[in-house]
């Protein structure tokens, strides 16, 4: 054994990198993350060693059913640990690719893979400080970024911030605390849905919103963002920094749907709501018949008040849910912060200290 290890060991300036259109990768190892979650480690047939920046993604083509089957994942390995590469992956019920993978890849087998790609890496947009926010295996970009800083040994101020489903959801967490536990310059929160059962959990519950952004990273205006998650974890992180007035150039995201490649891809976000102060709007109090002129920036709450129209109301942060109301038609923007349920979106109701009319809009009240 030890004659094989001294035989295949030589120093980085004896190979070559890896040649992602010539050679293969080996898979070495398997470890398991969360119950849904492996990580895959690769090496080259002929000890190459990785280059590529933090927070890049590789595609994989898989031998599937007789076919070859291309997936992309990002890298969670850091580029100053080049002698294997690994990528960190969820199995859905109905992820086809990674599932496999999950069932069926096993220590020793090759497969190919090209890259690696993509511009989702703070070497592209360097700053004094960082908010790295995922959901689910969003992390793995943010984990490559984050030991490539650990390893590297500058100084750097990262926030750190990662929503799961439970406790034992948290991909990477013994090692996310254990290098939080030997330097200053990495804080980190977890945010969870629900608690484990006979278990105590004395982190963040629910859902990311404003006041726990507030809480954790309170200078968060002040830093470069990059963000990976579900679409729906994105687009919230997106309203609560549009509404804070956030400088969206700051603003970093990698999508599962669509890594982007190059800069021409890089997201605009046309779609998310920006409220202007220039543009009308209209609130209806269907009970009391009254009719009131108002601007996208203002709160269905301010309105109420400013018409002598009562609506019960405390925290005015969207989380006591005093100030519920039924929308009959019409559409609002609202960025909660947990006082209102899902179902209760569904029916119709909205909070009126964090509810922006967008247009006409017709009340129950």
């Amino acid at each position: 054994m030890t004659q094989k290890v001294t035989e295949t060991i030589r120093h980085l300036n004896q190979t070559q990198p890896w040649d992602s259109h010539r050679q293969e990768l080996e898979v070495v190892r398997i470890l398991p993350e969360t119950p849904d979650v492996k990580t895959f480690c690769f090496r080259t047939t002929d000890q190459s060693w990785f280059r590529y920046l933090p927070g890049q993604f590789i595609t994989v083509e898989l031998p599937i059913d007789g076919r070859r089957v291309r997936r992309t994942y990002t890298i969670s390995s850091s580029p100053s640990r080049p002698l294997s590469l690994t990528i960190t992956v969820k199995a859905q019920p109905d992820s086809y690719a990674s599932r496999w993978m999950h069932d069926h890849l096993k220590v020793g087998d090759r497969i190919k893979a090209y890259g690696p790609a993509g511009i989702f890496s703070f070497h592209n947009h360097l700053a004094d400080k960082y908010l790295f926010l995922s959901a689910g295996s969003g992390i793995t970009p943010m984990m490559s970024m984050t030991r490539w800083l650990y390893d590297f040994g500058v100084q750097s101020d990262i926030t750190f911030i990662h929503c799961a489903r439970a406790p034992s959801d948290i991909i990477f967490r013994a090692e996310m605390e254990r290098m939080a536990g030997r330097t200053d310059d990495l804080r980190l929160a977890w945010i969870v849905e629900q608690a484990e059962p006979y278990a105590a959990w004395t982190g963040y519950m629910g859902r990311l919103n404003q006041l726990q952004l507030e809480l954790i990273a309170p200078d968060y205006m002040e830093r470069e963002i990059f963000c990976c998650g579900p679409p729906p974890f994105m687009q919230a992180v997106r309203d609560i920094l549009h509404l804070a007035g956030f400088d969206m150039e700051r603003y970093q995201e990698e999508s599962f749907q669509a890594p982007i490649t190059d800069q021409s891809q890089t997201p605009t976000f046309e779609d998310d709501v920006v409220l202007e102060a220039a543009e009308d709007a209209e609130l209806v109090f269907a009970a009391s018949g009254a009719s009131v002129r108002c601007r996208q920036t203002d709160t269905v709450l301010s309105v109420a008040r400013e018409a002598g129209i009562v609506v019960p109301s405390a925290c005015q942060f969207g989380v006591c849910g005093t100030c519920r109301l039924r929308k009959l038609d019409g559409e609002v923007h609202m960025v909660h912060n947990g006082g209102i349920s899902d179902d209760d979106i569904a029916e119709g109701y909205i909070l009126a200290c964090c509810s922006h009319p967008l247009g006409k809009v017709t009340l129950d009240y």
